[in-house]
């Protein structure tokens, strides 16, 4: 699976309560919830992301509560992936669960990969590259497994389309 987008970038700790602000979790909506992510953080998300489909973040991306909201306002908004240094443990499991994907990148591709930049993700091969600065950085690729799930948009859709497989009933 290979995601081409440009970047948005933010720093280290960026927790839930920004991400998605807790006034709006009276509804699991998705798109209300798109139309406040990062309200609190990034007044300029709403236009950045019609043109910009990749974040890229610092350390502890997602911390704070555990409320799916975030991943799903995230994934709502139309981001295509999250690439950051480190993950909020629940935060990268809700992500995998709704097909978002979540890219544990370690320092050195966080650090130079600026606002703006053109990046080429490939979670087959393992690899991130930053068309804009011509530099490639090798990732761990994703199990195949979880490529099925992000493929599927998400946990549930995964499960769904393995119980049909597994018990298709024979046409009379």
């Amino acid at each position: 699976m290979i995601i081409k987008e440009k970047v948005i970038k933010y720093g280290d700790n960026v927790n839930t309560d920004v991400i998605i602000p807790a006034r709006y979790l009276n509804t699991t909506d998705e798109n209300e919830l798109a139309l406040h992510c990062f309200e609190d953080l990034d007044s300029d998300f709403g236009e950045k992301i019609k043109e910009r489909k990749i974040i890229v973040a610092g350390s502890n991306f997602g911390c704070g509560s555990s409320r799916e909201h975030a991943p799903l306002a995230i994934k709502a908004s139309g981001v295509k992936a999250v690439i950051a240094e480190s993950f909020a443990r629940i935060f990268f499991r809700n992500a995998i669960n709704i097909g978002l994907p979540v890219i544990t990148a370690g320092s050195e591709a966080p650090k130079s990969i600026d606002d703006g930049d053109e990046l080429e993700v490939d979670l087959s091969a393992g690899t991130i590259k930053d068309i804009t600065k011509n530099k490639t950085f090798k990732i761990q690729p994703f199990p195949d497994f979880i490529q099925d799930i992000i493929k599927s948009g998400g946990y549930v859709n995964f499960t769904r389309d393995n119980i049909k497989v597994k018990t298709k009933v024979p046409e009379d």
